[in-house]
């Protein structure tokens, strides 16, 4: 498995995520199809610039076209504070497959020693049993229930932070 940046071309992929209602079921339901090549085009430009790192979770690395899902770690604004923020999603196909879990644990391992990410948030739904228990299982420390905004949609969730360069607790491959 490996995390490539997130390219113009995978417009697709994005659909497949974020506008279908099943993988959006947790995140307040599906995203109008309008205005995905723009959200791909500006997390590419993103991905480049190295503000945020936006990457697809790419199962095989003989298929880098062939997406698992993807992945995020970015800096933004929350009650006023900025933080850092890891998110990501898996299409159904690849799910419970460990995929998710490996993957952040990835990005997490490439964000130690880098003091824009010396502490990440999560924000997975409450009702989120697979999402939660990757926070668990990598360390996370859960925070507590809160209200949060995502893609102007007000979601419940559990609040989990992170030291990659302390609490992340590598899952073993295989």
């Amino acid at each position: 498995m490996l995390l490539r940046d997130v390219q113009v071309g995978d417009v697709d992929a994005y659909v497949r995520m974020r506008c279908d209602p099943v993988m959006m079921a947790e995140l307040g339901g599906p995203l109008p199809r309008e205005g995905m090549a723009d959200k791909v085009r500006r997390d590419a430009a993103e991905a480049r610039s190295g503000t945020a790192w936006i990457k697809m979770i790419v199962p095989d690395g003989e298929r880098p076209e062939a997406v698992a899902g993807s992945l995020a770690l970015w800096r933004h604004k929350d009650h006023g504070e900025e933080i850092a923020e890891v998110g990501w999603m898996v299409l159904p196909e690849f799910q419970g497959r460990g995929i998710a879990k490996r993957a952040t644990a990835m990005l997490l391992d490439q964000a130690r020693g880098d003091d824009r990410w010396a502490e990440v948030h999560a924000f997975p739904g409450v009702t989120n049993a697979g999402s939660n228990g990757i926070c668990r299982a990598l360390g996370f420390r859960l925070l507590g229930v809160e209200e949060f905004v995502w893609a102007g949609r007000q979601l419940r969730t559990h609040h989990w932070v992170i030291l990659p360069d302390k609490d992340l607790k590598i899952p073993p491959t295989g």
